[in-house]
């Protein structure tokens, strides 16, 4: 499968955690998909750091306007009722704890849920934006991940070896092959996709996980999950 098709994959599944009635901050990468793959009426409240509360799908090409973009820089379009505001009530709106979830990437993810996602050692650091407020705020962390790095390097591991983002844990990890809960510090995957082996996610896992002893098979198709335009 190709990245963009796994990167799609993964917003799909992530879109199914999301109920109604949730404010949901979506970060930088996959998340900016999420909002593509949401069902109509959803009734999810998408927050982004730069003000806004009530993000909807990416617009049609010809309808970009480039000054209506999330924190992303990816353009975006306003539901019916949606919020304008500044930068500072949006971080006062992180830090007084009113964020149900927050959907961010990661470079790394510890097998206890600890994460690392601003700055690689020995690179240009890539900033840490919101993911500290983010981290020690939200009430529950869910983080978009591909399963290997760009040289084929696992990212979920046993500790971290990339500077933390926080002391908080995440509570869920969805990658393009499965779901995986972090309950009491412990990695438990819940869900493998139909096209993936527990063979060869233990080979490219360096962290420890359990297996669920109802494991599910993750749901992948577009008519399984909602389709969007992304």
């Amino acid at each position: 499968m190709n990245p963009d098709e796994i990167r799609k994959r993964i917003a799909r599944r992530i879109a199914l955690e999301l109920e109604s009635g949730m404010v949901v901050n979506l970060g930088v990468g996959i998340p900016t998909l999420i909002q593509d793959f949401l069902q109509p009426n959803h009734g999810v409240f998408l927050q982004s750091e730069n003000g806004l509360l009530g993000m909807g799908p990416t617009p049609p090409d010809d309808e970009f306007d480039m000054d209506l973009i999330s924190a992303s820089k990816h353009p975006i379009t306003l539901e019916p009722g949606a919020s304008i505001f500044s930068s500072s009530d949006s971080f006062a709106m992180i830090r007084g704890g009113h964020i149900d979830v927050a959907v961010m990437g990661a470079l790394q993810v510890s097998e206890r849920g600890e994460i690392a996602n601003w700055s690689i050692p020995g690179q240009d650091i890539l900033g840490v934006g919101g993911a500290m407020d983010l981290v020690a705020s939200a009430k529950t962390m869910m983080i978009a991940i591909n399963h290997l790095t760009k040289d084929s390097k696992p990212k979920l591991v046993r500790n971290l070896s990339y500077p933390t983002s926080g002391i908080r844990f995440a509570q869920k990890v969805i990658d393009g092959g499965e779901r995986i809960f972090i309950e009491n510090s412990r990695m438990i995957l819940r869900e493998i996709a139909p096209d993936c082996t527990l063979e060869e996610i233990s080979a490219t896992t360096e962290a420890h996980f359990e297996v669920a002893e109802d494991l599910k098979t993750m749901p992948v198709t577009p008519h399984a999950m909602g389709s969007g335009i992304a």
